[in-house]
């Protein structure tokens, strides 16, 4: 009967119940912290395309800059220029921009300018930890816009 007694006391003991249940919830946990971690620098890069989207406007808009023929140039220039300051690879961006339009107000129209940048975001951190859950977690396109109009008196609408 002490034998029965020893033996059941050693299965109700509670050594290394922690170790168990830190292995089950310290991969969730990971996920968590590295997600957070992960969607930080999403947002920087977001931020950067913003305001790379921004600096090619501002180039295309400004009276010097305005010739049909070379704006395109000048503002992937800028972009490019912005990014790489930024750490970010301007090879992998792509820069496009729209021609410009007559926009009315009132009797009178003016020219604005939309400059659109993309940039691939890979995920570092969640997609390997989501690999072992057996998932997958692939990338992202920053697609950001900023539209300007252009310096100078507001024209006739043609």
């Amino acid at each position: 009967m002490a034998t029965i007694v020893a033996l059941l006391r050693r299965f109700r003991a509670d050594s290394g119940a922690e170790l168990v249940e830190f292995a089950l919830v310290f991969p969730l946990l990971l996920l968590v912290v590295l997600g957070i971690v992960d969607f930080g620098f999403l947002f920087q890069e977001y931020e950067v395309v913003t305001n790379a989207a921004r600096e090619g406007a501002r180039i295309a808009i400004l009276p010097e800059y305005q010739n049909p023929a070379t704006v395109g140039a000048n503002v992937t220039t800028r972009v490019n220029q912005y990014l790489s300051l930024t750490g970010l690879d301007p090879a992998l961006a792509t820069v496009s921009v729209s021609p410009p339009t007559l926009v009315p107000i009132g009797t009178s129209c003016v020219t604005t300018y939309a400059i659109t940048v993309t940039y691939p975001h890979a995920f570092s951190f969640v997609t390997g930890i989501v690999g072992y859950f057996g998932g997958t977690f692939g990338s992202s396109t920053l697609t950001a816009t900023s539209t300007m109009r252009a310096e100078g008196i507001a024209g006739t609408c043609s």
